[in-house]
């Protein structure tokens, strides 16, 4: 009897080059994705902490089945007891607690101004705190989306005494926002992007879950409208930006990962002017223009 060899195909594996394309991809889309979060709460009829409860809880099942499918019990084993995705827990419901009090306390443009400032606070911490040099192109990069920000977000930027707490509460955003870059960074060199983004929403919703009831009137929607935007905002928002973000950072450096995330303010503004009618005009386009020109100066040079 003539034996046969059965003929093997071997799948190449991604290049470094095509996985740095992939996850500047995933970033992209993610910071779309977060950057679309405004206009959700803004529609969600109950208060700021229960959308921020409601925002990480129902997104759990969904990423507890990637979670599953991304390293299974192991994994989420590893990330639950990693200190890194602990910390990355709790400093996302600090930002999503400041985050939302600033969209409910002050205008979009001030909220999401005020939070793109987090990624300062990235470049400068990660030579400081996770041991990650910072390309001096990554500086460049960050100069031209921080006057980029200022100019997109800027001109509708106002400064009133009604508008000082929710100010302020935007800045503690960014503090918050950027300390949770780098904790993923860190959980990233250990863990799946599936367990940490499942785990650190769970912290995220039981602490958000304790604010909410010590705080809020009334924790569920009263309308149809209120329901779809706090689903929208789990699925798209949070298991979509948040889930997207986890995974790029598993192969980009938090720093330029940062800016990346400037890009939010660039959906932030154009779903804003679409659908609450906020204003968009040249100083958007040139604002917009700058941020993508400060991208692309701090892009990994492979």
């Amino acid at each position: 009897m003539q034996q046969r060899a059965e003929a093997t195909v071997a799948v190449p594996e991604p290049s470094p080059v095509d996985r740095t394309a992939l996850a500047v991809a995933a970033l992209v889309a993610g910071a779309v994705a977060m950057g679309v979060s405004p206009t959700f709460v803004r529609l969600a009829d109950v208060g700021p902490f229960a959308s921020a409860f409601w925002r990480v809880a129902l997104a759990l099942p969904i990423l507890a089945v990637w979670a599953l499918s991304d390293g299974g019990t192991a994994a989420l084993r590893r990330a639950f007891s990693a200190p890194s995705v602990w910390a990355a827990g709790l400093f996302f419901s600090g930002d999503l607690i400041c985050w939302h009090l600033a969209i409910v306390n002050t205008s979009v443009a001030n909220a999401t101004f005020l939070a793109t400032m987090a990624p300062v606070w990235v470049v400068l911490g990660s030579g400081l705190f996770i041991g990650e040099r910072v390309e001096k192109s990554v500086f460049g990069g960050l100069a031209l989306c921080l006057a980029g920000g200022a100019v997109l977000i800027g001109g509708s930027y106002t400064l009133a005494p009604e508008h000082l707490v929710g100010d302020l509460y935007g800045l503690a955003t960014s503090v918050f926002f950027g300390a949770y870059f780098l904790a993923v960074r860190v959980a990233r060199r250990t863990a799946t992007s599936g367990s940490i983004t499942f785990v650190n929403t769970a912290i995220t919703a039981a602490c958000l879950l304790a604010v909410a009831s010590a705080l809020e009137p009334r924790l569920l929607p009263s309308s149809a409208g209120g329901v779809a935007a706090l689903f929208a905002l789990a699925f798209v928002s949070h298991a979509g930006g948040q889930g997207l973000l986890a995974f790029a950072l598993g192969h980009l450096s938090a720093a330029f990962s940062s800016l990346v995330i400037f890009l939010e303010a660039i959906a932030a503004a154009l779903v804003a002017w679409a659908v609450l009618g906020e204003t968009l005009g040249w100083q958007q386009v040139v604002g917009g223009l700058a941020i993508l020109a400060g991208i692309f100066v701090a892009r990994p040079r492979s």
